[in-house]
């Protein structure tokens, strides 16, 4: 059931172009978006832009506001899911504090020096907030170079750090081309960089992770792995991608983005099942995953479930846990996408966000918590 009213006219703003010169787009996408009130705004960029000017053009109009933001494999903009743009989220100064970190040289990364950045980062936030009350929301946002996998160690040292903030992002897309992912910040784009911003709001906020995948029967082992690299050799003693092709029941010659999204292998952790999605079938008959993947690990099939029911109700309970829905910050798995277009269920989905005022990216993954994971809907809701 819904229960978003048309005529509400959310706080948070979002905007989005799809102009094609970086200059005339961040112009407008900056009128919309009114930088003076804002105490802070996320972009989603489109990785087919000229990110150099497209950097020099936000930095040039921030006007010492903290903007972050990512390249993306598709953008969830006002008007629904796109392709193309550049969307943005913005928060107003009234009803909100942010403040970001970043880190570089992920292969290097310390975790100790990152708690002692993150904890600082946490008492700056809460300084800066006194005006918004005794008691704020809290959250983190986070977004990292998508092609870095260091995903999992960091969001176990982050929300370790944040404490009881909760961490919620995505990892940065590149369309399905796996090429080169960016974060953006401090004026400009960023490989191999990380970027953790603290959220405070008076109004209420809350983070979710969805998946529309369940444990199916069919089951099969990791005999062989190289989980730095997420590369997957065995699956149950034979080639990883000829046994998994053989379980889903298509060829070799079939696996792609379409089959991985339909398909995906879950884990079992803590009581739940997770997806550990498959980026691409390599010549060498081995696997890349979204994220690491050991030896010895037991997968189960996925099996999808009705997207727009579960959907539906993910957003019933969101408007109940915050007393309204002003805007959700939304991180949707590039999978997600292709899965929505083989059911022929895209046009439906994109609409349903537009009316619940999702905003957000397609990602290589989304973190929520401590946990990387794949082929989730995850999120910030925030309140009226």
């Amino acid at each position: 059931m819904e229960r978003t009213k048309d005529d509400y006219k959310p706080a948070v703003r979002a905007a989005s172009t799809d102009l094609d010169d970086p200059v005339r787009a961040i112009e407008a996408l900056f009128r919309e978006m009114d930088p003076p009130t804002l105490a802070g705004m996320v972009l989603f960029c489109s990785s087919r832009h000229d990110l150099g000017r497209l950097a020099d053009a936000i930095a040039e109009r921030s006007e010492g506001m903290t903007v972050i933001g990512c390249t993306s494999s598709g953008e969830i903009a006002p008007d629904g899911l796109r392709e193309g743009t550049i969307t943005a989220i913005g928060f107003p100064a009234d009803d909100f504090t942010f403040s970001a970190v970043r880190f570089e040289a992920l292969d290097r990364f310390e975790a100790a020096h990152a708690h002692q950045v993150v904890r600082g980062l946490v008492a700056d936030a809460a300084e800066r907030s006194r005006h918004l009350g005794p008691h704020p929301s809290r959250a983190a946002i986070f977004l990292v170079d998508g092609l870095s996998h260091r995903e999992e160690m960091l969001t176990v040292t982050v929300q370790d750090a944040l404490g009881d903030i909760p961490l919620i992002g995505g990892s940065s897309g590149d369309g399905l081309d796996f090429r080169e992912t960016f974060v953006f910040h401090d004026g400009a784009f960023r490989r191999d960089a990380a970027l953790v911003a603290v959220l405070m709001s008076r109004r209420r906020m809350h983070v979710f992770r969805s998946q529309h995948y369940s444990p199916g029967d069919v089951k099969m082992v990791v005999t062989g792995a190289n989980p730095v690299e997420r590369i997957v050799h065995e699956i149950n003693a034979e080639p990883a991608a000829t046994e998994y092709a053989r379980l889903a029941g298509v060829s070799v010659a079939d696996l792609g983005p379409e089959v991985f999204a339909s398909h995906p292998p879950m884990v079992r952790a803590g009581g739940e099942y997770y997806c550990r999605s498959i980026q691409s079938a390599n010549p060498d008959g081995s696997l890349t995953f979204y994220c690491a993947i050991d030896e010895g690990i037991v997968l189960t099939l996925g099996e999808g479930h009705d997207v727009m029911g579960e959907l539906e109700t993910l957003f019933a309970q969101l408007d109940e846990k915050v007393g309204g829905i002003d805007r959700i910050l939304g991180f949707d798995c590039v999978l997600n996408s292709v899965e929505l277009t083989q059911r022929q269920v895209r046009h439906e989905v994109s609409k349903l966000f537009a009316r619940q005022r999702v905003v957000g990216f397609n990602t290589y993954g989304e973190q929520f918590h401590a946990l990387h994971v794949n082929q989730t809907f995850s999120g910030l809701a925030i309140g009226r």
